[in-house]
């Protein structure tokens, strides 16, 4: 069986684990479908190409790397977090100005002044004015508005009731709902109009103002990495990723650079004859192990197996506009070994090298 291996360093990476939120844990090797989507990147390929991989490797060390957290609130708060002036309404990123910021944790204002600290003071005072604005609005709304849609109410009661005591071929019955028309129409201008005005001058200027708080979050680092991927898939798309694997450039974040090291189709041995101890730790498929086609020095002695289970995302379908991930259950270990190969376990034993390929 033919296969690709692929052998690359990385200085450092965080290979998150979806579920972290406060501290961003890593996966101790790169997820299946993470390294799938990274090949299919330095492919360029823009449909699902069928592979299956086997990923092995080790790091170095593992810190704590500090980053700041972003959290934009649904609503302007006046008495805390940092008032901002988003450079676009529509989109919430990292493209805006400091207004000002708050300094105890309760009791401030941005409007009234009150122990903040001022970035922009012309920005400021545009938050302020619209804010003004807001207030008169409402004091509009709540008297003359209201005042003024009583009225058209009471209008169209009256020629309601009128109408009542007509016949309705009549002439008068004719005019009289003519007349109520005309109201309705007065009516849906005058409350569009201020709707209007309330929308030019308030909700779309204020909407690109946000509060925002920060928090010191971490993310998990591992330090000089080594991977040993192999791929198995077609021909065609074997010799395609050989051919376009320098194009890879990270795999984790997107800082997270890789130097390939190797990159190599090689043939896959089958073995019903062998003794061979991993020296990297990997994924491994759980029926395999389970079916024991791989083990564990210490299965031999009766001791539970050591390793850890994870259910990784692999290759997704969408579906009512959504990705649909394939799980694959597998257990993260090392120091396995294997005494024979079978339907998804190979060695790979070119350049005077051994490594045990089990796919997922």
């Amino acid at each position: 069986m033919k296969a690709l291996r692929i052998v690359l360093t990385q200085s450092s990476a965080n290979y998150k684990r979806e579920e972290t939120i406060d501290n961003k844990m890593t996966y101790p090797l790169p997820p299946i479908s993470t390294i799938i989507g990274a090949i299919h990147n330095a492919c360029n390929y823009r449909e699902y190409h069928a592979m299956d991989i086997s990923v092995q490797g080790k790091f170095e060390s593992m810190h704590n790397e500090p980053y700041t957290d972003y959290c934009f609130l649904n609503s302007i708060m006046d008495d805390r977090g940092i008032l901002v002036k988003m450079k676009n309404e529509r989109l919430l990123s990292s493209v805006f100005d400091k207004v000002a910021s708050a300094k105890k944790s309760q009791g401030n204002s941005f409007r009234k002044g009150i122990t903040i600290q001022v970035y922009n003071e012309q920005l400021l005072n545009e938050y302020r004015n619209l804010k003004d604005i807001k207030d008169k609005i409402d004091e509009y709304k709540k008297n003359k508005y209201k005042e003024k849609l009583q009225k058209f109410k009471s209008e169209k009661a009256k020629l309601a009731e009128i109408k009542k005591t007509l016949d309705k071929k009549s002439k008068e019955f004719l005019e009289l709902s003519q007349k109520e028309k005309e109201i309705k129409i007065k009516e849906n201008e005058f409350k569009e109009k201020v709707k209007s005005y309330e929308v030019y001058n308030y909700i779309k200027p204020i909407s690109k103002f946000r509060s925002l708080t920060t928090s010191l979050k971490y993310y998990e680092i591992l330090n000089n990495i080594e991977l040993v991927i192999h791929v198995r898939s077609d021909d065609e798309t074997l010799k395609d990723i050989e051919k376009n694997i320098y194009n890879l450039k990270s795999i984790g974040r997107s800082e997270d650079f890789v130097d390939v090291a190797e990159a190599k189709i090689v043939t896959l041995k089958e073995d019903d004859d062998c003794d061979i101890i991993s020296n990297y730790s990997a994924y491994l498929n759980y029926d395999d192990v389970k079916n024991e086609c791989i083990y564990f020095d210490k299965a031999k002695a009766g001791q539970s197996i050591s390793g850890t289970k994870y259910y990784l995302n692999k290759n997704y379908k969408i579906e009512d506009g959504k990705r649909i991930f394939e799980k694959k259950k597998v257990i993260y270990a090392s120091q396995y070994i294997i005494e024979s190969t079978s339907d998804n376990v190979f060695i790979d034993d070119e350049d005077n090298k051994e490594y045990i390929v089990n796919f997922i």
